[in-house]
């Protein structure tokens, strides 16, 4: 069985995620949505929030887990069975951030692989932390949040 891990902090979940997690999904028989907790950072929406928003966004895909880990990636990887880590690639700059990252998580663990799936044209532009910036000066964001999750928001 092929099973991968989709980590990040999903603050909150965009429609770029979500074309990520539909393309992956039909490359593996599982996909694990990991919402890595940072001790030390304070997120916008509580990770509660986060797992009842991913829940209900892919409540109707019984190959898609939510789970909050904390602690290297690559030890939640080999917890839950995945050896393949997907990322989502929007930039070059996201590429080289995200390699340096893959290269590490290889040489902590050389049996999980890193697959990078690049952004269609229409999504590159979303992320989490643009998103936040307009919900803290009370912009309208439906058109970036699947309409599943913005009831969370």
């Amino acid at each position: 069985m092929k099973i991968a891990l989709f980590p990040g902090s999903f603050d909150p979940v965009t429609k770029a995620h979500v074309d990520i997690v539909k393309r992956s999904v039909a490359l593996f028989d599982k996909v694990y949505i990991g919402i890595g907790v940072n001790s030390t950072k304070q997120g916008y929406l509580s990770v509660e929030t986060r797992e009842q928003m991913l829940r209900a966004v892919f409540q109707h895909d019984d190959r898609i887990h939510i789970v909050a880990y904390e602690g290297l990636t690559v030890n939640f990887c080999k917890s839950v069975g995945a050896t393949y880590m997907i990322r989502g690639i929007r930039t070059v700059s996201d590429f080289e951030y995200e390699k340096a990252i893959a290269q590490m998580n290889h040489a902590l663990a050389p049996d999980i692989e890193s697959i990078f799936i690049v952004s269609k044209p229409g999504y590159s532009s979303i992320s989490s932390t643009i998103v936040r910036e307009i919900m803290r000066h009370n912009g309208d964001v439906a058109q970036f949040i699947p309409t599943e999750a913005l009831a969370y928001l």
